[in-house]
């Protein structure tokens, strides 16, 4: 099947958007809320130590792109630099990961239209979400890359709304926010690391699973126009961009409500938005809360579609996955996942109130797995490179192989950690059935292979 049967209709600001709209879902918006428990302000330096590691995944991932830039992406990488199984449990455990990401997501919908309408059950509008979704997914790309930039611009905005409008209340005292809000609440409720050196390291579950979804560059690589130039801007820009958002929303929210009068049960941007007395506006952050989620999982289907398409090409999918429709779309495997996706539907009518702790730490474990592979793929192509089998680029990451070892390491750590709670030691339980499942397929897949 040729790569030509997905179209280069994506513009800069369309994969800029997209990596964005696929991170900023409800790891920021309903995930923080629980990792501000554990770490108090200290959380922004959770979020740093994880920017910084995603830094030189996302430089390590950049240069394969300017390599050979494809829609496979990082499971065409691990296929070439690091074998035909890293290749087909890296593309497989990366769509393992959205689905999981999705259902987290269409949880985050149920529970906030749960809220504004008590009566409906918080399955409905989960399901809902899926069925639009999976209808704008069949559109064109570049249909489908104008949506997700207004929506991730939605994000965007309220969360500069939150920054512009929490720093004028802490400066100018408006209001009656204004009298308590202070950068000095930071250090005067325990210290700014209430919970010690721990306290940084425990959340990183969650800060990881909010940084998920940039590497949605890679999976928009075959459908981007001009790639070997407009991949490196976007990577670093969004990186830059994912930073600013992530640590300056949180510190401002922690100046303005004391990090211990935060609820776990309501996101902290509503519950700002409250305590500044307009309540519209508590709405309205309610709505962008709901955006964000169906945004993120709206990026996933796309992603999951193109990473089925891209494996069945190679034959380690049904055949069925590698085609695509008259508008240039992989719809075979993008129903395909939204059908798994109902599962996530039926967790939240059974176990409303767990799902979205076990998703997200299961999706944690593919996106761990994919992260790992994306640096081992890029030692693997630095020594190609070096024996003269490969091209060298000139967007390079810096300190390889040493910063690859360190990613390594990091990303085992977080792995560890997900055995400190009982609800995201279920993530460790599912992995090795995973990947025994993973085992056996490609093995199905190797037989099939030399019987042709």
């Amino acid at each position: 099947m040729a790569e030509e049967d997905l179209r280069r209709g994506l513009k800069e600001r369309h994969v800029r958007m997209i990596a964005i709209g696929g991170t900023i879902g409800v790891g920021l918006f309903l995930g923080s809320a629980t990792a501000i428990q554990k770490a108090g302000p200290g959380l922004v330096v959770s979020y740093a130590i994880g920017g910084l590691a995603m830094f030189f995944i996302m430089r390590a991932l950049g240069e394969l792109l300017l390599y050979r830039p494809v829609s496979g992406s990082f499971a065409s990488y691990a296929e070439e630099f690091a074998g035909p199984w890293a290749g087909f449990t890296t593309g497989w455990s990366y769509w393992f990961m959205w689905v999981a990401i999705g259902m987290a997501e269409i949880t985050a919908v149920g529970v906030y239209v749960h809220d504004w309408f008590p009566g409906i059950p918080q399955w409905v509008p989960a399901l809902i979400t899926l069925g639009l979704l999976f209808i704008a997914n069949l559109i064109t790309v570049k249909a489908f890359g104008e949506t997700e930039f207004w929506f991730a611009m939605v994000k965007v905005l309220a969360i500069a709304a939150v920054m512009v409008a929490g720093m004028a209340i802490i400066v100018f005292k408006f209001g009656d926010l204004g009298k308590t809000g202070s950068f000095s609440n930071l250090w005067t409720q325990g210290g700014f690391f209430p919970f010690g050196a721990l306290g940084v390291f425990l959340p990183l579950q969650m800060v990881m699973f909010a940084y998920q979804g940039l590497e949605l560059i890679g999976i928009s690589a075959g459908e981007t126009v001009n790639p070997k130039q407009v991949l490196p801007r976007v990577i670093n820009s969004v990186l830059y961009w994912m930073l600013v958002l992530y640590i300056g929303a949180l510190l401002i929210i922690m100046s303005l409500v004391p990090w211990k009068q935060l609820s776990l049960e309501t996101s902290p941007f509503v519950l700002v938005f409250e305590k500044m007395g307009i309540p519209s506006a508590a709405g309205i952050i309610n709505f962008v809360v709901i955006t964000a989620a169906a945004s993120s999982c709206n990026s996933g289907l796309f992603s999951m579609g193109r990473m089925l398409h891209s494996l069945a090409r190679v034959g380690q999918a049904p055949r069925a996955f590698g085609k695509v429709n008259k508008q240039s779309v992989p719809a075979a495997g993008i129903t395909a996942s939204a059908m798994i996706m109902l599962i996530g539907v039926a967790l939240n009518y059974l176990v409303p109130e767990r799902v979205f702790i076990c998703v997200t730490s299961i999706s944690l474990v593919g996106a761990l797995w994919t992260w790992a592979l994306i640096v081992i793929a890029h030692l693997g192509y630095r020594k190609a490179v070096a024996a003269g089998t490969a091209h060298a680029v000139g967007y390079r990451m810096p300190g390889s192989p040493y910063t690859n070892w360190l990613v390594i390491a990091f990303l085992i750590l977080v792995a560890m950690l997900l055995n400190l709670n009982e609800d995201t030691r279920v993530a460790l339980y599912v992995a090795p059935v995973w990947f025994i499942i993973l085992t056996i397929g490609y093995q199905a897949v190797k037989r099939e292979a030399k019987a042709l």
